[in-house]
């Protein structure tokens, strides 16, 4: 997620017989997953994907794993799903809401052709400047287009230019979630027919089935409503192909088809 928490991870994990099932807190960055054996989700790790691993990106998961918000970075299983699903694509122009320290960003960059670009959107410079020096060491930095500002103002910027209406091949939200759908309808006009939306944490840990008199942060249950109702709209929305994936703690990709 890289929305900033308004409790710290220690106190949501401050006990993990009595935390929530989806709440697990991972070894590394404090990743959720909706695993409920911590074993089998470093085994999926060891074994898929730490091996295929960029070594910027390593470099980059195990420095943002000290800072205060590590819980904000995206793990490292979505990171080479992004980079499978670019790739796949033959992706060329993303846009990336919410950056964090950038470890999503790096593994679109490293994805993307040498002509590629991604116009980035974060409302705090200085968590992304701290993997800079990493995205720089790797040789993608010319691909970004890092802008520090509120993710609504530039969605409106670029939906003003025709020139990129349908620009977008893909698009990673991962920003305030209490704006997601307000995001995704100029998303719409700014990925192309055939494009995908990924939205993160669409199913917050797990916390979309929590009663509202569980023991989870204040910060949880704030936002597990603003996601409840992402989802049933996703769901509801004839102008998509959705498919909600169980990577991270919930991901939602959205194919537009009109």
């Amino acid at each position: 997620m890289a929305d900033v928490a308004s409790e710290p991870v220690a106190t949501m994990r401050s006990n993990r017989d009595t935390a929530h099932p989806g709440d697990i807190l991972h070894q590394g960055c404090g990743h959720k997953s909706l695993l409920s054996s911590d074993d089998l989700y470093q085994y999926l790790l060891k074994t898929t994907v730490y091996p295929r691993e960029p070594a910027s990106m390593k470099k980059l998961r195990e420095s943002t794993a000290s800072h205060p918000w590590n819980h904000m970075a995206t793990a490292p299983d979505e990171g080479q799903l992004i980079q499978f699903l670019l790739r796949t694509m033959n992706a060329k122009n993303t846009l990336e809401l919410g950056v964090y320290t950038g470890y999503s960003l790096l593994a679109t960059a490293l994805a993307l052709p040498e002509e590629g670009k991604i116009i980035a959107v974060d409302i705090s410079r200085e968590a992304y400047n701290l993997g800079l020096p990493m995205i720089e060491e790797a040789g993608v930095a010319n691909k970004i287009d890092f802008r520090e500002s509120p993710c609504m103002d530039v969605l409106q910027e670029l939906v003003s230019q025709e020139a990129y209406h349908g620009f977008f091949d893909f698009a990673f939200v991962d920003a305030d979630k209490n704006n997601y759908i307000n995001y995704h309808q100029h998303l719409l006009k700014l990925v192309r027919i055939g494009g995908i939306i990924a939205y993160d944490n669409t199913l917050w840990a797990g916390a979309v089935i929590a009663t509202d008199d569980e023991p989870l942060p204040s910060y949880i249950h704030y936002y597990k409503g603003f996601i409840r109702d992402l989802n049933t709209y996703l769901a509801a929305d004839s102008r998509l192909e959705i498919c909600q994936l169980t990577v991270s703690d919930g991901v939602t990709l959205c194919r537009r088809i009109v």
